[in-house]
């Protein structure tokens, strides 16, 4: 055979047409036309949404699995966490069982004691509940207003509480909502006692910004410590005895000074309290006071003046 009759071309596994790099310049260049395209008139929106929804039912049928896996899972643990929970709800249960059954039975010796003494009952303050409106305005003082007033029974120098202490007392009544100045007020104050040493005391706000009360006229030597709880005395006729009123948190004793500086932390913190209980004033089941004349009696019977 000649060889000007053979076939030069090469065979069409070997045709390589136009060169890698021009194939990339011109597919990089047309997608980024279809990007700014799609970017600048939305081309393809449609044929997107499209294909959007026709793959629709694959994805669901794919996520089928995984969410029965993770609520399985999901389950498993939500189960163990309720035998936990149950646990431990037996458990306090069982103890406040415990706590009241004990509580009955001191109670049960309290009026045998008070009884035999020949007290009388121990005073039980009626209480009316009362949401927070809101709060004064005015930055030099913490002071809130509640929605009880004279019209529901509410007195002025009723005591303001919460399930966690004393919060504050009455001092405006209206005839629907009535105004309670805080313990953190710097105008506040209220007679507390020790838990611990059973020491008095008195407890005043406005000290070290908003959130500190102050225990003053104490003694540079007195037998007061860190964590100390503080509870209402109840000798000023106002707050019935034995509510929370504040633990010390910092004891500064002065050797040149006769008295320490305690610091408290409240025991009910104003901030974020949305319901409290406004008790009757203590005074208001007291005994009326005897006369002047009555109380000098024993003084002048003994020959003083």
């Amino acid at each position: 055979m000649p060889l000007g009759t053979l076939d030069r071309t090469p065979p069409p596994f070997f045709r390589q047409g136009p060169s890698a790099l021009t194939r990339l310049v011109f597919f990089a260049a047309l997608a980024v036309f279809l990007m700014v395209a799609d970017t600048r008139f939305e081309i393809v929106q449609h044929a997107r949404s499209a294909i959007a929804t026709a793959l629709l039912p694959a994805q669901l049928a794919l996520r089928v699995p995984v969410e029965a896996w993770a609520r399985g899972r999901e389950y498993l643990g939500g189960l163990q966490q309720a035998l936990a929970a149950q646990r431990t709800a037996q458990a306090e249960l069982a103890d406040h069982a415990a706590r009241l059954a004990r509580a009955a039975e001191l109670e049960r010796e309290n009026e045998a004691l008070r009884a035999l003494l020949g007290l009388g009952a121990a005073l039980v303050p009626r209480s009316t509940g009362a949401e927070v409106l809101y709060e004064a305005p005015d930055p030099f003082s913490r002071k809130l207003f509640v929605d009880r007033g004279a019209t529901h029974g509410v007195q002025p120098g009723s005591p303001v509480v919460d399930h966690r202490g004393v919060l504050g007392q009455v001092t405006r009544v209206y005839p629907l909502v009535s105004e309670v100045t805080l313990l953190v007020d710097r105008d506040a104050a209220i007679p507390v006692l020790n838990r611990r040493t059973r020491l008095r005391g008195v407890a005043f706000g406005g000290m070290e910004g908003s959130t500190a009360l102050e225990l003053r006229f104490l003694a540079g030597n007195a037998d007061v410590m860190v964590d100390d709880e503080l509870e209402t005395s109840g000798v000023d006729g106002v707050y019935p005895p034995g509510l929370p009123v504040a633990r010390v948190t910092r004891v500064e004793r002065q050797a040149d000074g006769g008295f320490a500086r305690v610091l408290l932390a409240p025991a009910a913190p104003p901030d974020g309290v949305r319901h409290v209980l406004v008790l009757e004033p203590l005074a208001q089941q007291l005994p009326p006071r005897p006369p002047v004349e009555m109380r000098d009696a024993p003084a002048i019977a003994r020959g003083r003046p």
